[in-house]
């Protein structure tokens, strides 16, 4: 079991926010092959699920963003998550936005961040991975790819054929991270003929990778944002349905969605501290957002179409109410900062008692 988290928390908290998230990460790294992970360890739930053609061991898994350069993939495996998705990798190494760039808003259970992509580039994060997979494991990994910030929006397709081509031989899933608002234009890659471009370019370097690595396939999910209007997601949805068939029978379907991203909207968080900061807010304050695009996603795919609903799951109630909103997995991420290990076990268990319900 875990050291209890509401014991260590305070202090956390009393670090400065990327701080601290510097330090777990290195303390991570340096101990997870060791005996002192037995610190944050703790049996995964069995609860399998297939989707993609990947049998998942359970239905909470770590969401990118906390691990951009894959350096702990072990350790957040022993905290019991079904998968782990690590990155956003950039096919070259960039510093991101200036500092300080992560706040907390304890008040709602946030966070608020701008770091842009920050990571050491393609070739350090498939070494990193490399790694990992040299050690036996029943988890599955998910690799999330980016574009550079230098990398003018028009040539962005150049960026995410050159991530995929590098991480799918060792992805179970990739992930396209086209929602980030801390890359400038990014988000114009959702709507209109800017995906329309993506998701072609993506199917067909996809095809030739396939016949280069032994007929391997590798599932790509479209990560979105809560921002977008109704209309838009309309847009997105017909946009995917044209290049996304999926098997009904078996689930075996080679592209899924992400809902959702960080949120630019401060409403939930208004007049509290750093709210006025820019960047994507986190945590609680994005959870009714999320699962309105998730609702919507799913009447527009479909029953069979493979969802992860990620944003603002803070307890097992928050992840049940991910499925009933049409996800077919759940990630977290604020609330693992808020909330501690002990969130994935007591939302893997909830899921698990929910399926087996008649």
């Amino acid at each position: 079991m875990p050291i209890p988290y509401a014991l260590i928390r305070p202090l956390f908290f009393s670090f400065d926010a990327e701080r601290i998230h510097d330090w777990t990460l290195s303390f991570l790294e340096k101990t997870q092959n060791t005996p002192l992970s037995v610190l944050y360890s703790q049996e995964a739930v069995s609860d399998p699920v297939r989707l993609c053609g990947l049998d998942f061991p359970n239905r909470i898994g770590l969401a990118a963003g906390l691990d951009k350069n894959a350096r702990c993939i072990k350790a957040f495996s022993k905290m019991g998550f079904g998968f782990i998705e690590v990155g956003t990798v950039t096919p070259l190494g960039q510093s991101g936005n200036p500092k300080p760039r992560i706040w907390r808003i304890p008040q709602k259970d946030a966070l608020i961040n701008r770091l842009g992509f920050n990571n050491k580039g393609l070739e350090s994060f498939i070494h990193n991975v490399i790694q990992h997979q040299s050690r036996a494991s029943t988890m599955v990994l998910g690799l999330n790819i980016g574009k550079n910030a230098t990398t003018p929006i028009e040539n962005a397709l150049d960026d995410y054929l050159k991530g995929l081509e590098g991480v799918y031989p060792y992805a179970d899933y990739v992930t396209i991270n086209i929602s980030s608002p801390n890359t400038k234009n990014l988000r114009a890659l959702q709507t209109d003929d800017a995906l329309e471009e993506l998701l072609e370019g993506l199917s067909t370097k996809r095809a030739q990778l396939e016949s280069v690595h032994a007929s391997k396939k590798v599932p790509m999910f479209i990560k979105i944002a809560p921002d977008l209007l109704p209309e838009q997601v309309d847009v997105f949805v017909q946009t995917l349905k044209r290049h996304a068939p999926v098997d009904a029978s078996a689930q075996q379907g080679l592209w899924g969605v992400i809902a959702t991203n960080t949120t630019l909207d401060r409403e939930a968080v208004k007049g509290l501290a750093h709210s006025d900061e820019a960047g994507g807010l986190s945590g609680a304050p994005v959870f009714e957002k999320s699962n309105a695009i998730l609702s919507q996603l799913r009447a527009g795919l479909g029953e069979h179409f493979p969802l992860i609903g990620v944003g603002g799951v803070m307890s097992a109630h928050d992840a049940c109410e991910k499925i009933k909103h049409g996800a077919n997995l759940v990630q977290i991420y604020s609330g693992l900062i808020y909330k501690g290990p002990q969130l994935i076990e007591q939302t893997a268990r909830a899921l698990s008692q929910m399926a087996q319900r008649p």
